[in-house]
């Protein structure tokens, strides 16, 4: 199953394109989880949220919708992946008030963070298990065999990339779940993804992922362009599923 959303909700340039004018940004939320089954809250990366925050948010979304958060950048970028336990455990203190609606923790590394496995290992070692974490390094030295088998063996995803149609990952397959983030697309206006290449990157994660979860999110904020995309992967998404579901 493909759970298609955008990282962040909170864009005031979407209101009269996705939200209704009068509609308050206290009920953006809502609104949102109306339409999608997932969301990437992004914004814990800059400002950890409060727990009644995380809480606040499982309250007001349907039992079925996922929030995936994304790493404090405190423990990632400032950190750089030292001394992880605390981080961590304050992290999860706080984001698991979402309970069950809690989706995947995206560890998003530093661009000139290069390879250190032994680091790595040890922030995955935090997390308590059955959180469902994905990892999204961006310097190109991770790209090793022995970085697959240590996300193979703490059960950790590979997040895969794009940006301008471009993947900027490898597509391991290395848990039970998938993770995509689009950053960028080529289309008219910039910086959409056209409906090829959504619909190239909704193939490939069925292909890979089968009848386990995977998440896409749209990244592409600027004026509106992730939630229109995410609109259209979802209906291809939704689409091939049908399908699937007719063959079984």
């Amino acid at each position: 199953m493909i759970l298609v959303g955008t990282s962040g909700w909170q864009y005031k340039d979407w209101r009269g394109r996705f939200y209704p004018m009068r509609l308050p940004q206290r009920l953006w939320l809502e609104h949102y989880a109306e339409r999608f089954g997932a969301v990437e809250a992004n914004g814990a990366f800059y400002r950890l949220p409060e727990r009644d925050t995380f809480a606040d948010w499982r309250a007001r979304t349907p039992r079925d919708f996922r929030v995936a958060v994304k790493m404090s950048r405190y423990l990632t970028h400032v950190k750089r992946l030292r001394e992880p336990a605390e981080p961590v455990a304050r992290f999860m203190g706080r984001a698991e008030a979402l309970g069950e609606k809690l989706g995947p923790v995206l560890v998003q590394l530093p661009p000139n963070l290069q390879i250190d496995l032994d680091a790595l290992d040890e922030t995955l070692r935090q997390f308590p298990r059955g959180v469902r974490v994905a990892v999204e390094p961006r310097h190109p030295s991770w790209w090793t065999p022995a970085t697959r088998r240590l996300l193979e063996r703490r059960g950790a995803a590979l997040c895969w990339a794009d940006r301008r149609s471009r993947p900027l990952t490898p597509r391991w397959r290395t848990t039970d779940f998938g993770y995509l983030r689009l950053h960028e697309g080529r289309a008219s206006p910039w910086p959409h993804y056209g409906r090829d290449a959504l619909g190239s990157w909704v193939r490939r994660l069925d292909e890979t992922f089968g009848d386990d979860d995977a998440y896409l999110f749209l990244n592409n904020d600027q004026g509106g362009a992730a939630v229109g995309d995410a609109m259209t992967a979802a209906r291809v998404a939704g689409r091939r599923e049908q399908k699937r579901s007719g063959r079984h």
